[in-house]
């Protein structure tokens, strides 16, 4: 296993870039968008670089980096000598199944096929492909440079093999990952999710405001982060799409969203990458501005 392709150069796909080339892979970093793939390689050079400021690694380790990777707008080039394929496109399965198809059809028959998918089923992924046993899910978390944790995710036919190739793959990535089985949301979506909703669903009651809520998670339960904070982080858009998923699967109103979610999202407010969801967002500053919304 020498050869990763990843598919898909923003803020996931790019960090996996990163870790695979950082621990000697020669990796691959397929994007239809060449200035994608640009910006891509640019985040990546500055991460390394931020190591090296911190003495993390060498500049001789950051050149190193960065020579293993090599950037395709080709999914059929970018995949033909992969050992393994890590897809890191957009939470949505109709993308992602037409992803694997070209996966399938184009990589070398023994190579393991992967998705960073947050929630989507990974036996459903692995059904538009000929090769269900070698299709897992590898979700890591954002930034994943910085992060350890990869949940490793067992579709139907997954085989013991890929399992335990993926394993120890994700060792040699200093990662630390854990084996879970295949049901909506997995479990680290499956318990964070709920608890987002449940934070927008206190403040859409009006229980409190949005530094009210957050204040009380980060002081009261150790939260690095509040969860409404953390929902712009990760994109309101993408917590509504697991919300559905989660509701979609298991058909409890427990997991509906909830309706500011919904509205938020229909309105364009996703968080700090359009600059504005529950705080704005000011290019260079980290200070947090709770949202003329919510005011």
């Amino acid at each position: 296993m020498k050869n990763i392709s990843v598919i898909g150069s923003g803020t996931m796909g790019n960090g996996i870039a990163h870790v695979f080339a950082q621990s000697g892979y020669n990796v691959s970093l397929i994007d239809i968008n060449e200035s994608a793939l640009e910006e891509a390689i640019a985040t990546i050079t500055k991460n390394l670089d931020r190591m090296v400021q911190k003495e993390k690694i060498s500049e001789a380790d950051k050149e190193a980096a960065l020579k293993n990777i090599s950037t395709f707008t080709s999914t059929e080039e970018g995949v033909k000598n992969a050992d393994l394929v890590v897809e890191a496109a957009t939470e949505n399965f109709e993308i992602k199944k037409k992803i694997f198809e070209k996966m399938d059809a184009h990589s070398p028959e023994d190579a393991i096929l992967s998705t960073n998918t947050s929630s989507i089923s990974i036996t459903k992924i692995a059904a538009a492909t000929k090769r269900p046993d070698k299709v897992i899910g590898m979700h890591f978390m954002n930034p994943v440079p910085v992060m350890k944790l990869i949940e490793v995710i067992r579709g139907y036919a997954t085989s013991d093999e890929t399992t335990s190739t993926i394993m120890e793959m994700s060792k040699n990535l200093k990662k630390v990952p854990v084996e879970v089985n295949d049901y909506p949301g997995f479990v680290a979506n499956r318990i964070l999710m709920p608890m987002i909703n449940e934070a927008i669903i206190t403040l859409h009651e009006g229980v409190a405001g949005v530094e009210e809520i957050d204040t009380v998670m980060k002081l009261g339960m150790a939260h690095p982060m509040g969860p409404l904070q953390l929902a712009d982080f990760i994109g309101l858009d993408v917590c509504l799409s697991i919300m559905n998923v989660l509701y979609e699967g298991f058909g409890n109103p427990k997991y509906a969203p909830c309706p500011l979610l919904v509205n938020m999202v229909t309105a364009g407010y996703l968080g700090a990458k359009t600059g504005e969801g529950f705080y704005k967002y000011t290019p260079g500053s980290k200070e947090l501005v709770v949202s003329g919304m919510f005011n």
